[in-house]
């Protein structure tokens, strides 16, 4: 799918209508954006669409174009009852998606308002929520002194509807913070909304310190310029706009997941599990562990299992390796520590393999035996 700057989000969308459909179980879907060779740099300075100092400076009165990123995002997708039903991490809901087309405008470049007010009304329609329900939009938002009046004026005039200064809408761009990623920047904007869901916090949007006169400024609409608390009195909705510059828009509504997501099937409780650990060297298998260590302390409410599971599971096996066995997370986070000094801790063993020796095994006879 290529629709210029909103590819990965109208991928998403229509990754949610297969879904919908029954034409696939679980979808990815997302996008990746490189700048492998000067090619792209050269047709975008001159179209006078790159800013000078390579930062997005969204929503400023010094807009002057956009900087450019890279990156690449993915989402796994599934129907919300199946996920349910399995027992999966849910880590936010797309309520509802929409996507249309700019048609005639000034421009190549010049967004379309009207086209705009009727993507995001499509999408909240599709989602069965109201204006005033959203609380926050990820906005385009690229940084140009004609897109982001144009956009932003959209949407005042559709979230706008029966908002007050006590129920605002939050609004900032990520682009502020990592760049214009162009096939990647829908993608991107979402993976931040989905982050700002589960921390209930609002990233500070950067670069704006003269709000551009030409934006219709509500009492209600706020940029938050430092972290800041994500505050609602129900349910968190927030809006993820990507537009392209050849007119292909979309919308997506987000909810936060749901607050009970326990599975029905029956839990089988291990007394121990083992996580395993490998680096190309040394060093980084040091930062490895520090990094789980850290992980431990920030994540209390991950289970033992899941933790063990995904990294012995998701991760390429390198010759400096590390296994420890526990039986909990305390256990776990105590060995990790000993990890590195000179103390002798049971239930961590390490080494390195080279590809001409035969695999060691740790002989913990009494743990085999109640693992499985």
């Amino acid at each position: 799918i290529d629709t210029a700057c909103s590819s990965s989000l109208v991928a998403i969308h229509q990754a949610c209508n297969s879904l919908r459909l029954g034409e696939c179980q679980m979808a990815l879907a997302g996008g990746v954006k490189l700048h492998l060779t000067p090619n792209s740099y050269i047709d975008a300075s001159k179209a006078r669409m790159i800013c000078a100092d390579g930062q997005c400076k969204t929503f400023d009165i010094s807009a002057d174009g956009f900087g450019r990123g890279e990156g690449c995002g993915m989402v796994l997708l599934k129907r919300l009852s199946d996920a349910q039903a399995d027992g999966d991490q849910i880590v936010a809901v797309i309520r509802g998606s929409a996507v249309n087309q700019d048609g005639p405008s000034s421009g190549l470049t010049v967004p379309n308002g009207q086209s705009q007010q009727r993507l995001i009304k499509q999408a909240l329609a599709q989602a069965q929520v109201k204006p005033s329900e959203i609380s926050y939009l990820e906005a385009h938002g690229t940084g140009t002194s004609l897109g982001d009046p144009i956009e932003v004026n959209a949407v005042v005039a559709v979230l706008g509807e029966d908002r007050t200064p006590e129920y605002p809408l939050w609004m900032a761009s990520v682009k502020t913070n990592i760049g214009h990623l162009e096939a990647a920047a829908g993608v991107s904007g979402l993976i931040k909304v989905v982050l700002s869901l589960q921390h209930r916090l609002l990233p500070a949007h950067l670069n704006l310190h003269q709000p551009n006169p030409k934006i219709d400024w509500q009492p209600w609409l706020q940029v938050p310029k430092q972290l800041t608390p994500w505050e609602v009195s129900g349910h968190r909705l927030a809006g993820v706009s990507s537009f392209g510059f050849t007119g292909t828009n979309a919308h997506v509504v987000i909810e936060e997941a749901p607050s009970s997501q326990k599975s029905p099937q029956v839990e089988r409780e291990r007394p121990w599990n083992i996580l395993a650990l490998s680096a190309k060297n040394q060093e980084a298998l040091l930062q490895l562990v520090q990094s789980y260590s850290q992980h431990l302390e920030r994540a209390p409410e991950q289970e033992l299992v899941d933790i063990c599971f995904t990294a012995n599971t998701g991760r390429l096996s390198y010759i400096h390796r590390l296994s420890l066995v526990a039986a909990t997370k305390a256990e776990l986070q105590e060995r990790l520590k000993a990890f590195g000094t000179e103390e002798e801790v049971t239930g961590l063993v390490s080494g390195v393999v080279s590809g001409g020796e035969s695999p060691k095994v740790a002989k913990f006879p009494h743990i085999v035996l109640e693992l499985f």
